[in-house]
């Protein structure tokens, strides 16, 4: 893409704040964050962004920069990627890219198909170029909670399946430590007969308290595009993540946990000056 046209885009979402892709810059020498590139700049005297206009330019970069013709997406979701699929279907019409869309809930299967856009799923592409997702909150190392729309388990698959994984969110989501920012919890997706002795289990191991997700517009509890309920495990400290996760998917009745451990390849993050921040993973 060219510069002109992503300035000027940046220019109209965030009324005279400027941002420049990634492809044009590479990270930032002698950072005391080494995985961390932050671009762009606002211009002076202007306000902080509202979050709503920092998910935009994360989502947009994101599509920008990972996206190609002839590739298979996934399609996250929640509020962030809604403004993925805006830029994704822009750039399909204005660019004539064909792209195939695998979504991650019926809320995304509703944005692919309401813009218009190729819908399939695994059973038909079972391997994808990326996939892009939003997240609760992210970590210094790319380790992601994620489920706060109750998507978790979907949102997981999807995941894996792709070469890729790219994460978008707002600066609200950007912190060192899980917890940190997210303070509603872990959520675990579990068969409903099973939630009682799964949460008292979490607890009993890990502590903290899972507390079963209720619905605000309807009696009961939330319950997933699977059919499922959600506990949402609100832990105390710091934990070892990649264990923690491992252990509760080993409990009986635990169909899923919203920590995504060593999945995220890039993240980017739209910030409060207008800037997009870019962090990849760890080396491994």
């Amino acid at each position: 893409m060219r510069l002109k046209r992503w300035v000027g885009i940046c220019s109209k979402l965030t009324s005279g704040l400027v941002s420049i892709p990634p492809r044009f810059l590479s990270l930032c020498p002698g950072s005391s964050q080494q995985h961390v590139c932050v671009w762009g700049r606002s211009i002076a005297g202007c306000c902080p962004i509202m979050a709503e206009e920092a998910k935009k330019l994360a989502a947009y970069a994101a599509v920008d920069n990972h996206v190609q013709n002839n590739q298979v997406v996934g399609v996250g979701s929640g509020s962030t990627i809604v403004y993925a699929v805006d830029r994704l279907a822009e750039r399909v019409r204005l660019e004539k890219l064909n792209i195939v869309c695998v979504p991650t809930s019926f809320q995304a299967r509703q944005l692919v198909l309401k813009h218009g856009l190729i819908l399939s799923d695994l059973d038909r592409h079972p391997e994808l170029d990326v996939a892009i997702d939003g997240a609760d909150e992210v970590d210094a190392g790319l380790i992601l909670i994620k489920g706060g729309g109750g998507c978790l388990t979907q949102e997981k698959i999807v995941a894996g399946c792709a070469k890729h994984f790219i994460v978008i969110a707002d600066y609200r989501k950007d912190s060192v430590s899980l917890g940190e920012q997210w303070k509603k919890g872990v959520p675990v997706e579990v068969i409903p007969m099973a939630y009682v002795p799964v949460a008292r289990r979490i607890a009993r191991c890990f502590g903290g308290e899972a507390v079963l997700r209720m619905a605000v517009s309807k009696a009961g509890p939330v319950v997933t595009d699977n059919g499922n309920f959600i506990l949402d495990w609100k832990f105390e400290g710091v934990q070892n993540w990649k264990e923690v996760n491992r252990d509760i998917k080993m409990i009986p009745g635990v169909v899923e946990t919203g920590l995504f451990v060593g999945m995220a390849e890039r993240a980017y993050f739209g910030m409060e000056d207008g800037t997009v921040q870019v962090r990849d993973a760890p080396s491994q």
